[in-house]
């Protein structure tokens, strides 16, 4: 410990994210003819930053998710998404996190973002590190590290790892991670009720100024 950083609580630590992580991969660089194909058209869908919302990836319609070729997906088979993983802005924004849950197992992920992936029975939990990052000293910290390339902030994956990780106790940890993570959770499914909310708004709007849809006095 430094002499500027703060004193820990009893039994927490500090240890720098690479000595936590199993891997820190950044995603397949793209080429030209994968740009323009939608999941709808087949292909292994790609996780985007612009998906990173609430610490959980939420994606648009199937028409706007973008997709690999089967092809050329199966090579690229160690940049695949597993339950559990973190996924990371490295340009632009740099810093959203999200964690990754069933629902996107075996995606793929832009370039400009990184893939964490603990080790099994690891000294910190997903739900625990996706919380940390997320958190204001976090944040502060990523952000004080960023360098900007052509106007655009960006975040090496040497300098990523050098993060420093508070980490409690284990009990408090996993008390941690499943308050945030359940909070979470709740976000993400009034994310889903206001998005259907607007999409059911806007149709009943139209069948109801094109005379479909009686309107009730």
């Amino acid at each position: 410990m430094t002499s500027d950083e703060p004193a820990l609580p009893t039994g927490w630590s500090r240890r720098p994210l690479r000595e936590l992580c199993g891997s820190i991969q950044a995603g397949p660089a793209q080429r030209a003819e994968d740009k323009s194909r939608a999941r709808v058209s087949g292909g292994t869908p790609l996780v985007l930053p612009r998906d990173l919302r609430g610490r959980r990836i939420v994606t648009e319609e199937a028409a706007s998710v973008p997709a690999v070729p089967w092809e050329r997906a199966r090579s690229l088979t160690k940049y695949e998404l597993a339950e559990g993983d973190i996924l990371l802005t490295r340009t632009g924004t740099v810093g959203r996190c999200a964690l990754v849950t069933a629902e996107h197992t075996g995606w793929l992920f832009h370039p400009n973002l990184v893939r964490l992936r603990l080790p099994e029975a690891g000294p910190v939990t997903a739900a625990y590190l996706v919380a940390y990052l997320s958190a204001t000293a976090a944040q502060d910290w990523i952000r004080a590290q960023g360098v900007v390339v052509a106007v655009v902030p960006s975040l090496s994956i040497r300098t990523l790892s050098e993060l420093p990780v508070l980490l409690p106790p284990d009990a408090e940890q996993a008390a941690i991670g499943a308050t945030l993570a359940a909070l979470d959770d709740k976000i993400q499914a009034h994310t889903e009720i206001a998005r259907a909310t607007r999409e059911y708004r806007s149709e009943l709007a139209d069948a109801l100024m094109n005379g479909v849809l009686p309107a009730e006095p």
